[in-house]
């Protein structure tokens, strides 16, 4: 059996239609699964229509959130709360498009554990956010060695790999990286963003900022030796001022010890912020809370409601 696991926050709109057009394509391959619908803490009726389509088709199955947890942990609950023999996680919006499922669960069927969804294009996004994804994703890859280019939540998990990242303890987690870190036989497949059928794009600059230096810090120690980088850059830089008044070169009426106070002081508060960035992020695994918090969900057998 395929689990579909569909992360929604704020989707009362795209429900029954993203519940519609995925039962249709898989039914119309002769392929059994589960829709399993983890509400993120929506503040629109994006679990009642759940409910609704439940009551459709038994198969659509629902996890509610008591609050909004973020779309890393409704990964990780559908993750945790699917049966099938391998799963495949896709956004609710329908960009990542279901007629391309059938095609990754041949590949699954074929031998693959990993089947990876991967943007032939980026769709309709600014420059400026596809600079900073370039950026975040080349980070990425310099750290772990994983070519994270293109790469989206889209993608299809075997059993063996879906418990291999669930076994995992940290609460801070970065399912696109984690799903290519764990390795296993891995195969691609290229789709193009599809518009979105209803409602409006949920993230914001700012949410995306947060959301990248959150999942950097999770999965790479790099800004620390940046730390020791600008640390290394501020002592040579130093040394060579040194030599050039020692050496009677004028600097003119701004003296080289100024510049240099005030270079340290600005790449000492620089170092403490990324410093206090990674103890905030320990101070966050060590506190041990829950992911998430299921306040009802929608069973598989019966269809009743917790």
């Amino acid at each position: 059996m395929l689990s579909v696991v569909i992360p929604s926050f704020n989707e009362e709109p795209n429900i029954q239609n993203t519940a519609n057009v995925i039962s249709g394509i898989l039914d119309g391959n002769s392929i059994d699964f589960e829709l399993i619908f983890a509400d993120d803490g929506s503040r629109d009726g994006t679990w009642k229509e759940i409910m609704l389509a439940h009551e459709k088709d038994p198969r659509v199955l629902g996890l509610r959130f008591s609050r909004n947890f973020g779309k890393e942990s409704a990964i990780w609950a559908g993750l945790e709360a699917a049966k099938g023999d391998c799963a495949v996680v896709m956004d609710c919006d329908l960009q990542h498009p279901p007629k391309v499922i059938p095609e990754m669960y041949k590949l699954w069927q074929n031998g693959a554990e990993v089947v990876e969804g991967k943007k032939s294009s980026r769709g309709k996004e600014s420059g400026i956010y596809k600079a900073f994804s370039k950026l975040f994703y080349k980070l990425i890859a310099s750290a772990s060695g994983i070519d994270m280019a293109n790469t989206s939540d889209f993608k299809l998990l075997d059993r063996k790999v879906i418990d291999a990242i669930l076994s995992m303890q940290e609460r801070t987690t970065f399912f696109r990286a984690l799903s290519g870190w764990v390795g296993f036989r891995s195969e691609t497949i290229t789709y193009d963003v599809e518009e979105r059928a209803f409602g409006e794009r949920k993230w914001t600059p700012k949410m995306l900022i947060k959301y990248a230096i959150k999942n950097l810090m999770a999965f790479t120690s790099i800004p620390l030796y940046i730390s020791g980088f600008l640390g290394g850059i501020i002592s040579i830089a130093s040394v060579v001022l040194f030599i050039l008044r020692w050496c009677g070169v004028g600097l003119g009426s701004f003296g080289g010890s100024q510049i240099l106070l005030l270079l340290t002081g600005g790449l000492i508060l620089i170092c403490l912020s990324i410093i206090g960035r990674y103890l905030a992020q320990i101070y966050e695994e060590i506190k041990h809370r829950p992911k998430y918090i299921i306040s009802d969900s929608i069973k598989s057998q019966g269809g009743q409601n917790d």
